[in-house]
């Protein structure tokens, strides 16, 4: 008997391999050194530019590799750009918020880099267990990230509940990979699928059927999709805010990137039959998420609400199933990483002193006491509710277009609906801001400066890229390229 090793090349997964190696490093040295580690995040962020430089370096590649169970291409590469972007951003809103805890340990950007690393799997996975993998790398760092405040009931509840019903979605998306198996003939790589998934016998098989339904849950779980949405208003609240923020649009895009890889790419011969579930699961998550966000004091439970609707708005791109809808989504992950962990660093500075001022009637007359940070919070909460020049409006925009585009009207009505309502509590912030008079004594905030830096580039790069969205669009055209079936 003859054994073969599979060839294969590390530079594909050197961004991976960038992050890993820099947890581990940064676990070594916070175990054997003594005294505070004030470097751990200047190197955090070291490590995430590196590996964003060799995703760069990679840009163009497509191929396969590791046995065909990794994807070397531009759609992975431009979500590895836009984890690691979601990642930084969080490492910066960070440190300030952990010292106020007195938190700031190493193993928190450790996991950080972790969890990015699962999230660059589920991104590139050519296979379903590698979706598996890359779910469980993820989840299992965010799971111990929701409760880093061991010290917090709260941030204990997060992580509890987090876990409990992750490990129920979990299990759902592998007993779904498991019946898939069995109807495809014994196939879990995501292009044979494709090919054995084609006859109608197959594709009315009851065993397929159950499998799709059963991914649905998994990947509905983790975009935070009605109706398995429930964990998300405690997780948000209870979590530390900086994490809430990398969970709102880090977990989120990965997420849709594996859901957008496997329904486009393994079930192109199903749309028919699955696009009518994710239309009914599309309109339920944006109405459920922006009616209840509307009865919300609380800001984080707000924003958790909201990013239920966001995800909804995401779902209509997966129906529409078109070039323009891979592309929205893209576009929209990036629009959304950019104005929402914004939200959240204004959200970490006027809240400070252990999250004491989180109702929204602590923002009553920011505009008065602090001008510019004013301004930052309104800038996202337009971006939010997708008014021009923002690029909240141009991926909804791009959303809806591609809605009609495959013939979906009515969707992308009810989307424009629900964009509508949506309005009303995003301005209510704005509106407490500058028409309505204090309620809490807010006094000095301590501005440091990679908070600052944070909110400051997010609403600057929110009104760019809705002003100038060309270049990401050309940018996300080349990446879904890969898809046949768009």
């Amino acid at each position: 008997m003859t054994l073969t090793i599979p060839t294969f090349s590390l530079i594909s997964i050197g961004p991976w391999l960038t992050l890993a190696l820099g947890a581990i490093l940064i676990l070594l040295v916070d175990a054997l050194s003594k005294g505070r580690k004030t470097y751990f995040p200047y190197f955090s962020l070291a490590v995430l530019a590196l590996a964003a430089f060799q995703t760069i370096d990679l840009w163009g590649a497509q191929s396969t590799d590791f046995a065909r169970m990794v994807y070397v291409d531009n759609f992975a590469f431009l979500f590895y750009l836009i984890l690691i972007l979601g990642a930084a951003l969080t490492i910066l809103l960070s440190r300030p918020y952990l010292e106020e805890w007195g938190k700031d340990m190493g193993e928190y950007y450790a996991l950080i880099l972790f969890a990015t690393v699962g999230m660059m799997m589920m991104a590139a996975s050519a296979h379903m267990i590698m979706i598996f993998l890359g779910l469980e790398v993820m989840s299992i760092a965010v799971y111990v990230l929701a409760g880093f405040f061991r010290e917090d009931a709260r941030s204990n509840e997060a992580a509890l509940k987090y876990l409990v019903l992750g490990a129920f979605a979990s299990a759902f998306l592998l007993f779904g990979m498991a019946f898939l198996y069995g109807a495809a003939g014994g196939s879990l790589y995501l292009d044979e699928l494709a090919k054995r998934l084609t006859d109608a016998a197959t594709l009315t098989k009851p065993l397929t059927l159950l499998a799709i339904a059963l991914l649905v849950v998994g990947f509905g779980f983790k975009v935070a999709a009605v109706p398995f949405h429930m964990w998300t208003p405690d997780v948000y609240e209870g979590a530390p805010t900086s994490i809430t923020a990398y969970m709102a649009v880090a977990v989120k895009a990965a997420a849709f990137a594996a859901f957008a890889r496997v329904f486009f790419l393994a079930f192109p011969a199903f749309h028919v039959n699955w696009h009518m579930l994710l239309w009914v699961l599309a309109v339920a998550t944006m109405t459920l998420g922006n009616v209840v966000a509307i009865a919300q004091t609380n800001i984080k439970r707000m924003l958790a609400y909201s990013s239920i609707a966001h995800a909804g708005y995401i779902l209509v791109a997966l129906v529409a199933a078109n070039q323009l809808g891979a592309v929205s989504i893209l576009y929209y992950l990036l629009a959304y990483t950019l104005m929402n962990i914004g939200a959240f660093g204004v959200v970490i500075l006027v809240a400070r002193k252990k999250d004491s001022y989180l109702n929204i009637y602590d923002y009553s007359g920011l505009a008065y006491q602090h001008p510019g940070l004013a301004a930052g919070m309104a800038v996202f909460m337009f971006a939010l509710a997708g008014m021009p020049p923002t690029a909240g409006f141009v991926g909804k925009f791009y959303i809806f277009s591609a809605a009609v585009q495959a013939g979906y009207i009515w969707l992308a009505i009810l989307g424009v609906m629900n964009s509508l309502v949506s309005v009303y509590y995003y301005l209510r912030i704005t509106v407490l801001m500058y028409m309505r008079p204090a309620e809490a004594d807010l006094g000095p905030i301590a501005f440091t400066p990679a908070v600052t830096a944070c909110v400051i580039a997010t609403a600057v790069a929110t009104v760019l890229v809705g002003i100038f969205p060309g270049w990401f669009y050309d940018l996300a055209m080349n990446s879904v390229k890969i898809f046949p079936s768009l």
